[in-house]
């Protein structure tokens, strides 16, 4: 008889339905916790992107750039550290460079399997102003 219980497949998509949606709901989980990363990354590229374009276009770095960190911070929420090449009047057609860094943490559930990274985005302009 128990042989016959055991052999019964009776009840089996049930189980196998269950587990589905339990993992179903795992990656949804998982996909909900990574996913915002993607989005500051993105939002960092940017950040680096529009800080080297405001040095190209005052042909230095110093209060511009300040200003424009500023109001991508306040755009964004982040408060990325963020390190210049060089300072000061940059001449006509000379490189500089500009690296942002930024810790976050993926805390997949409640602290188990959380662990910090560092996003970072580097971008590269050319001044275009001359200066006499």
């Amino acid at each position: 008889m128990l042989k016959k219980i055991l052999k019964d497949k009776r009840g089996e998509g049930y189980i196998d339905i269950a587990v589905l949606v339990l993992c179903a709901m795992l990656v949804i989980a998982l996909a909900v916790k990574v996913f915002p990363v993607y989005i500051q990354k993105q939002q960092i590229d940017t950040f680096a992107v529009e800080l080297v374009r405001e040095a190209e276009l005052a042909g230095c770095v110093g209060s511009e750039t300040s200003r424009r960190e500023q109001a991508l911070r306040d755009k964004t929420g982040l408060q990325p550290s963020v390190t210049w090449s060089r300072s000061g009047r940059i001449q006509l057609n000379e490189e500089v460079t500009v690296t942002v860094t930024y810790q976050t943490n993926i805390g997949l559930f409640a602290g188990f399997g959380s662990f910090p990274i560092t996003l970072r985005s580097d971008a590269a302009g050319k001044s275009e102003v001359y200066w006499k």
